[in-house]
């Protein structure tokens, strides 16, 4: 494939300013949040960084490039795209831990415009139900599930607005979803405990669903072939390699999830008994001289 070809595709399929601008506005924040932070040879702050750019720029690929294209016209590809906007690039960003990054490199006069709105009491008070455990684990569920209805994805996949509507849902529940459950390194055991309980209470239903849509023998999805594959494909394989899509990755990013948070549990319970250890005698804990 010669390099015109390579960057048609990169090219956007549709523009979108509003998905530019997702994308551009915060990369551009955060590396002048770094220069202001200072360089670091730390490889931590590095790998950091890496993660929150490779997130974004896996968000932008398939929402502004010729893979939104194939995404409309195959279905496996449909389920890469979601991949990507419900899982892999938030698990990315929230990995990357960039909020005082990004509040570093925000100029004050946003800041000043923004804060009204993140100090709204009604944000505030949906932002904390959204949050909550359950809520988060069922509404990650459950869009997945409705999007993927028969009758919904049908027109979701026709009508431009209910399709941009299904896209950047996902990507918001993702953020959400990852942000609490790998974001802010609160690493007391109870948090990481239900965060990891939310991990595999996410992954077992997606286990299900990914594995109805590869055995299913009828094709649920008639959609692509009214708008054409782009790939010669029979409908079933196009939908088995679409189930495959939604049952293997997504266990394989919950099984990272709980990889994160082990090691976080593992280095907390180190800090403490390293703190148990460098105390004077008189002044350990009580629960600890009985143990």
């Amino acid at each position: 494939m010669s390099a015109l070809a390579v960057l048609r595709l990169l090219l956007p399929w549709e523009f979108s300013p509003v998905a530019l601008a997702a994308c551009a506005l915060p990369v551009a924040a955060y590396l002048r949040g770094l220069r202001r932070c200072g360089a670091s040879d730390r490889p931590e702050r590095r790998l950091r960084a890496l993660a929150f750019l490779a997130g974004v720029g896996s968000i932008y690929a398939v929402l502004q490039t010729h893979l939104d294209f194939l995404a409309q016209h195959m279905f496996w590809i449909h389920r890469v795209q979601h991949l990507v906007l419900h899982h892999l690039g938030p698990f990315l960003i929230a990995l990357s831990a960039p909020a005082a990054t990004l509040a570093a490199g925000t100029p004050p006069a946003l800041r000043r415009a923004v804060r009204p709105l993140v100090a709204n009491r009604f944000v505030r008070g949906l932002y904390r139900a959204l949050q909550q455990p359950v809520v988060a684990c069922v509404l990650f569920v459950g869009l997945i599930v409705f999007w993927l209805t028969p009758a919904v994805h049908f027109y979701a996949m026709l009508i431009r607005p209910i399709y941009l509507t299904m896209n950047w849902s996902m990507l918001i529940d993702g953020l959400l979803f990852w942000w609490l459950v790998i974001g802010p390194e609160r690493a007391d055991a109870p948090r990481l405990a239900t965060r990891m309980a939310m991990l595999v209470a996410v992954a077992i239903p997606q286990a299900i669903l990914g594995a109805y849509l590869t055995f299913r023998a009828v094709p649920l999805y008639d959609v692509y072939g009214l708008c054409g594959r782009a790939f010669a494909i029979s409908p079933i394989l196009d939908q088995q390699l679409g189930g495959l899509n939604t049952w293997i990755p997504p266990g394989m990013m919950s099984a990272l999830g709980l990889i994160v948070l082990a090691s976080r549990w593992m280095r907390a319970d180190g800090d403490a008994r390293l703190g148990e250890h460098r105390r004077p005698d008189g002044l350990a804990p009580i629960a600890g001289r009985v143990g």
